[in-house]
């Protein structure tokens, strides 16, 4: 047995004996939409697969679209015999899931580091971005900030309705970034934080934020990106399982209400060398301005991966901080790359334009993809909006578009893997159309 196997053979017997009532556990990872798909073990021999015995499941579970089902994409999924691809189990990961009625656990698997990694999957994708950055002396520090709604467990005629007050069960009417509604709303937030801290998420700062019932919270800065992607992935799970808990519905739609904010997905990047200095600030901070370049670049053509739906790109609609065109700043939250005040050590950059159902593993290395191609081309940026509030880069505002961009663009494909953006871009084009393919009660209002 080598020492990987070793080490977690002895994470699941220490998890075993801390949890003795827990009979399975949840193997889960992230497909292309953001959901998690995976199979349920048998305690007994997650500590045979722990030991070295195959892990296996369909490759294609990767290419479900958003409800589920599976389009054909190239010799994938309907010419390709769905073959089973070999999975591992990620260290570290084995965590109670305290949401469930029953004692269960939950642990990520990948398929990188196997003999035949998916080059599609988007925790791959990442891994191979940082992989490059790590051979060019340049790594990353990462923190995710994460805005989602309550709803009421129950919707109305399809519709959410607002959160209903724990304490007085009237619907959530504080006013915007009230810090009472933390009072009001503590028991399921609190359950949140907790939740998130047993699987090892660092949570930081929580914030009342702009809409009812629309909460923040924020997580430690980590010097592993993989692993930084990974907690805001695992955040999401717990979060809508505590409020299911709660008799709430957690959601991380971009856009659920037309009159009140979208919900974001934040992201703060700083990137240092080998000795810890910050790259970023070096020479009066002129890589800073390379890397914002690079970033307002190639943003145009990563939309499907910050708005990845119909919906997300409503959020993009002009409503108080968030950003129409690629634009930058610094103290500015309405430009899609925020540089907040901080000293050299901690200078970063805050990509704000992401929605909160984005898929974290995808946003991140899009991102890191555009700082890099700033730093290496080294041009300099459009004027931040601090000087000029008309500055910026017009991006598409609609999917099929956003999708021709993305799949055209050179730059791109050799940053994030050419055979990832033809999957992707043809997985977002067909789950869009899907989507369309639906004549709604308004649509007979309007044309019948």
């Amino acid at each position: 047995m080598d020492a990987v196997c070793s080490d977690l053979v002895a994470e699941v017997r220490a998890f075993r004996q801390r949890f003795p009532d827990v009979r399975y556990v949840d193997l889960i990872s992230l497909d292309i939409p953001g959901h998690f798909y995976g199979k349920r073990y048998p305690i007994e021999m997650l500590e045979k697969v722990a030991a070295g015995s195959a892990l296996k499941l369909p490759q294609n579970c990767v290419l479900l679209g958003t409800q589920g089902g599976l389009f054909k994409i190239g010799d994938y999924c309907f010419n390709d015999g769905d073959p089973d691809a070999p999975r591992r189990l990620v260290p570290g990961t084995l965590k109670i899931v305290n949401w469930e009625k029953q004692p269960l656990g939950q642990m990520l698997i990948t398929s990188d580091g196997t003999e035949k990694p998916i080059v599609f999957e988007p925790r791959e994708v990442l891994v191979q971005v940082l992989k490059r950055l790590a051979g060019k002396g340049i790594f990353p520090v990462v923190a995710f900030e994460l805005e989602f709604y309550l709803f009421d467990r129950q919707l109305r005629d399809g519709l959410p309705q607002f959160a209903r007050d724990s304490l007085t069960d009237d619907a959530d009417d504080q006013p915007n970034m009230h810090i009472e509604r933390l009072s009001r709303f503590s028991p399921v937030l609190d359950d949140m934080v907790e939740t998130a801290r047993a699987q090892g998420i660092d949570t930081t700062v929580i914030t009342a934020e702009l809409g009812p019932g629309q909460f923040e919270i924020n997580f430690g800065h980590l010097d592993d990106g993989l692993r930084a992607a990974d907690w805001a992935a695992l955040f999401c799970r717990s979060t809508r399982g505590v409020a299911m808990k709660h008799n709430y519905r957690a959601s991380f739609m971009a856009k659920p209400y037309l009159q009140h904010p979208g919900s974001g997905m934040h992201v703060h990047v700083s990137l240092y060398d080998e000795a810890g200095n910050n790259l970023l600030a070096a020479n009066g901070q002129q890589p800073l301005r390379h890397a914002v370049a690079g970033c307002l670049e190639l943003l145009p053509h990563c939309m499907p991966i910050f708005a990845p739906n119909h919906n997300a790109m409503r959020r993009l609609s002009g409503t108080v901080n968030v950003a129409t065109r690629a634009s930058w700043g610094f103290e500015d939250r309405d430009a899609c790359l925020r540089v907040p005040e901080s000293d050299a050590k901690n200078l970063r950059i805050e990509h704000r334009l992401a929605g909160a159902d984005a898929n974290p593993y995808l946003v991140l290395a899009a991102i890191l993809v555009g700082l890099e191609q700033g730093l290496e081309a080294g041009r300099e940026p459009i004027a931040p909006l601090n000087e000029d509030r008309n500055s910026g880069i017009d991006f598409p505002l609609e999917m099929l578009e956003a999708v021709r961009s993305m799949q055209s663009h050179e730059q791109l494909r050799e940053g994030l893997g050419d055979e990832f953006v033809n999957v992707y871009c043809e997985n977002k084009r067909q789950d869009h159309l899907a989507f369309l393919n639906d004549i709604n009660a308004r649509e007979y209002r309007w044309y019948l």
